[in-house]
């Protein structure tokens, strides 16, 4: 019987590194690779000669399995798409090393080497695909999504963001410009999923915001500073101290990390945040400003960081709604940003762009004064 999990690695696409898309192709149709427990038991000891109790999590488009050792140390085993390339997991074991080379006190997951002392192996599965085969330390911590949101909390995870961002700054790969169908610098990509939206308002509703990314946003975009980004820092991704929530822990889930403007990234980070708040833009806007305090905004950034927080929902829908009619088996896990997401672009539909822009950067306009 498979035991599934969603504790910390678990609910964030099953591990440390989250779910990459495929370089060169964007590719949203994969199938997860298909394991038993024993499978993932046999494989950490003959790889990394770690012999544990393994244990299913939860994931998109990976693997994964927490490895759980007879002294009570736990392990990160990762089962990479068939469809993600060497150099693609590659490029996330290389960040993963230069954060623990320049920042080691970053709290995020270390790749081990097997016994032969490389960072990854391969496993054939039966179907004949070949998958990358990575063991990375297990994270302590609970995901932020299950603990009770504050300002505080916002805030401390949006300068935990910009820490890892300076830690970034100066990472380079050559896989680091893939073509990333997570990419809100690149969501006009999805234009074809527009017609695929069920309902009539519901396609008008995100061919508005699509023809906006296209017009005002996307012309802008090459002139905007541009650096490796996590790009994925939702509260799945994030684990907090149990005892103290606004406590960051862990960042997990560098699948979708790429080289694109940085705005992006505080954008997609931002957008996470108004789901279930009071006031959703307040909670956004508390989070830009923790992020801002520790790596400032520029001018031009502060412009569109609004309208690029709408792309992000924009690219969560398109791709999900899509994703979820393919994969029906996989619907909840799939949708979970979903229904947010709709709830952001009907709330933003109604304001200006000003307005909308105002309201987001409140902190930052109020801590600059």
């Amino acid at each position: 019987m498979v035991t599934k999990a969603s504790g910390a690695q678990g609910s964030s696409a099953g591990s440390a590194q989250g779910n990459a898309a495929a370089v060169g192709g964007a590719k949203i149709s994969s199938d997860v690779p298909d394991l038993s427990l024993t499978q993932a038991e046999h494989i950490a000891a003959r790889i990394y000669g770690v012999h544990g109790r393994a244990v299913l999590l939860t994931s998109e488009r990976d693997g994964n399995f927490r490895i759980e050792a007879p002294d009570g140390q736990a392990y990160l085993l990762k089962i990479s798409n068939p469809s993600d390339s060497d150099e693609l997991v590659d490029l996330q074991t290389a960040c993963l090393d230069h954060i623990a080379a320049v920042d080691a006190a970053r709290p995020v997951p270390r790749v081990l080497r097997t016994m032969g002392g490389s960072n990854r192996d391969h496993v054939t599965l039966t179907d004949g695909r070949r998958c990358a085969v990575r063991l990375l330390t297990y994270l302590e911590g609970v995901p932020a999504k299950s603990t009770p949101r504050s300002v505080r909390q916002r805030v401390q995870m949006g300068a935990a963001l910009a820490d890892l961002d300076l830690a970034l700054r100066g990472f380079q790969h050559p896989a680091a410009s893939h073509d990333l169908h997570w990419n809100v610098a690149r969501a006009h990509q999805l234009a074809h999923l527009v017609d695929e939206i069920e309902g009539d308002a519901s396609r008008k509703l995100v061919r508005h915001f699509m023809d906006r990314f296209v017009t005002a946003i996307l012309p802008h975009l090459a002139t905007m500073r541009a650096q490796a980004i996590h790009n994925d820092f939702h509260l799945y991704n994030v684990l907090v101290a149990a005892d103290d929530p606004c406590r960051v822990t862990g960042i997990i889930d560098f699948g979708d990390m790429i080289h694109a403007p940085l705005v992006g990234e505080i954008a997609t980070g931002a957008a996470y945040q108004m789901a279930d708040a009071a006031d959703p833009l307040a909670a956004a806007a508390d989070f830009v400003g923790g992020f801002h305090a520790v790596l400032p905004l520029l001018a031009q950034e502060q412009a569109i960081v609004a309208d690029l927080m709408a792309t992000r929902h924009l690219i969560t829908v398109l791709i999900t709604e899509w994703r979820s009619r393919r994969y029906p088996e996989n619907y909840a896990y799939i949708m979970r940003h979903n229904p947010a997401s709709w709830d952001a672009l009907r709330l933003m539909a109604d304001l200006s762009q000003e307005n909308a822009r105002d309201r987001l950067l409140a902190e930052v306009r109020g801590g600059d004064n």
